[in-house]
């Protein structure tokens, strides 16, 4: 089961189970990937909510490769856009609101408020 403390979501790809997690080096290579400057540059590009196909592989791709799981690049592009895609495209959103807090963000500030909420 994914952990999504770290990051981490479980995806259906290719009719299997997948991992995906983007970690330091993940998002390194993501960058480099999609020819952004930094992570500043790879935030606004996602923030616009508009993907392309190129964002999508590159992304999918290296949530793979960040929680260490088999399937790579190619095995990406070829699976079939008809069984696959609805798929792909949750499994992006999902991974960059779990990476990036926007799933549990407010769970966490409701935690952090109680743990220095002063007891009587």
């Amino acid at each position: 089961m994914a952990n999504a403390r770290r990051g981490e979501i479980d995806a259906i790809l290719g009719g299997r189970r997948v991992r995906l997690c983007l970690t330091f080096g993940a998002l390194a290579t993501l960058e480099q990937r999609l020819g952004v400057g930094d992570l500043s540059a790879l935030g606004v590009r996602f923030s616009e909510a508009r993907l392309s196909a190129r964002d999508l592989l590159a992304l999918i791709t290296a949530g793979l490769e960040g929680a260490g799981d088999p399937m790579r690049e190619e095995d990406v592009q070829a699976l079939s856009l008809q069984d696959n895609w609805t798929a792909l495209v949750d499994a992006a959103a999902r991974l960059l609101a779990t990476s990036f807090g926007q799933a549990d963000s407010q769970q966490a500030n409701n935690e952090q408020g109680r743990a220095n909420t002063p007891r009587p």
